[in-house]
């Protein structure tokens, strides 16, 4: 008798780690047309554990692109779409009364699966919003005061609309901060658009991906191995110094009205080594760091009104500090 072939999927090592992410970043590209920046993104928020929001226009592929990032991964994946009705026990799950037995039991909502797709999530009015916060943060859920453990991993990959669309909700400050990245997809340049039409007219439908030749490409073991070999990333102390002042830099914009805090200077430490071994390298280098520093820190700032009022952008503000701050040698 013959043993069983092994699971590629079986404690890889860090090189095929990295390899069967790169060819996440393929497969999508099997369905989605540009937007290679948001991609990279995504594959970053999964080596770091970390939650995206991907901002955008309706249409420029949002939802598709999650979807399709979903399709190449063996994960269990649960899509909610946030409305102005969705209750927060629609997502976190809720108490039910069996009358057979006369007592509650638990019953899961769709929070409770490794990717999370939140479509529109500023659709629904804040105290739904609110529901994931815990989720988001303690990766738990606590109904009627006990605590239920997500399974592991667990991402939210959360769409939403521009703030000033018609239906929408701005997401609070305390929620924004447990986004790990904030992505946003512009519309499309015209060589881009018309390969996207030119697939369609071939036949290309986006609710059917296997149709499109995507297939799954890596696992939860491939995470876990990818994540493991970020942490070994080395970072000197000038780089860490480095986003420390950029951090504290945004602090005393007179265009801003709140900073960058030490929990997001954490987060650009970690998306800039995850970006460092995903590009082959065992150190970060303040490239990387200016490099994440945009999808890292922009949801993480606010403008001052009178900044608003004359068309400044946080962005704007953003790239104002990376050129005042020193860089390391």
């Amino acid at each position: 008798m013959t043993d069983p072939t092994p699971d590629p999927d079986d404690a890889p090592d860090a090189e095929a780690a990295r390899a069967a992410l790169q060819a996440v970043r393929v497969e999508v590209a099997k369905a989605v047309v540009g937007q290679e920046a948001a991609v990279t993104g995504l594959v970053i928020a999964l080596l770091a554990r970390g939650h995206v929001l991907l901002e955008g226009v309706p249409g420029v592929a949002k939802t598709l692109l999650v979807r399709t990032l979903a399709a190449t991964l063996r994960l269990q994946t649960t899509r909610v779409q946030f409305t102005p009705d969705l209750m927060p026990g629609d997502v976190t799950g809720s108490l039910v009364y069996d009358a057979r037995t006369a007592e509650f039991s638990f019953r899961e909502g769709p929070v409770f699966t490794n990717l999370l797709i939140a479509d529109e999530i500023n659709r629904t009015p804040p105290k739904t919003q609110a529901s994931l916060l815990e989720a988001m943060e303690e990766r738990q859920v606590s109904v009627d005061g006990t605590p239920r453990l997500l399974p592991e991993p667990f991402v939210v990959c959360a769409t939403q609309n521009p703030v000033e669309y018609e239906g929408t909700y701005p997401l609070p400050e305390a929620q924004l901060d447990r986004f790990l990245l904030k992505l946003t997809l512009p519309v499309p340049p015209r060589e881009d658009e018309v390969e996207v039409l030119t697939r369609h007219a071939r036949g290309f439908d986006p609710r059917h991906l296997a149709a499109a030749g995507v297939t799954a490409v890596a696992g939860p073991a491939h995470l876990a191995a990818g994540s493991a070999a970020v942490r070994t990333v080395q970072v000197a102390p000038e780089v860490v110094g480095y986003v420390v002042d950029v951090a504290r830099a945004t602090r005393s914009s007179p265009s801003l009205s709140l900073g960058v805090s030490p929990r997001g200077a954490t987060a650009l430490l970690s998306t800039a080594r995850a970006w460092a071994w995903l590009a082959g390298r065992d150190y970060v280098t303040p490239d990387d760091v200016k490099a994440l520093a945009g999808p890292t820190l922009r949801h993480r700032m606010s403008l001052r009104p009178e900044a608003e009022l004359e068309g400044v952008s946080v962005d704007a503000v953003l790239d104002g500090v990376l050129a005042s701050v020193p860089v390391p040698r």
